[in-house]
């Protein structure tokens, strides 16, 4: 199972293992401080498009197809989510305040579309 939590919320034993996937370090988290299995930068959008974005909701639709279509041509980023989700639970760690409209989601929804095929 894919699951996403902040990056400033409680580690759990629940989490399975743990990715971060954003391109820049969580501000105000110590790199020692955070618990995780790896740091995927290369998972997350590129910069123009993170820019692009801006975490703006009327872009999210647009956002997600232009992510997904970055995602299609770079497997090496997510394929170790991938192996790590068909052995159990894994989480998706993510800094973005809004939680409706953000990269880790747009990533989750991609991978469980691959996991169901």
């Amino acid at each position: 199972m894919l699951k996403l939590k902040r990056v400033y919320e409680k580690a759990e034993s629940s989490d399975g293992a743990r990715f971060l996937v954003e391109r820049l370090w969580p501000r105000g988290v110590k790199k020692e401080a955070l618990w995780m299995d790896a740091w995927l930068k290369e998972v997350a959008p590129s910069n123009d498009l993170r820019r692009w974005f801006g975490h703006d909701p009327l872009k999210w639709n647009e956002f997600q197809k232009r992510y997904w279509a970055e995602l299609k041509s770079n497997s090496d980023a997510w394929e170790p989510i991938l192996e790590s989700a068909k052995r159990g639970d894994v989480t998706l760690l993510y800094s973005a305040h809004d939680t409706e409209h953000n990269n880790a989601l747009a990533l989750k929804r991609f991978l469980e579309k691959l996991l169901r095929k």
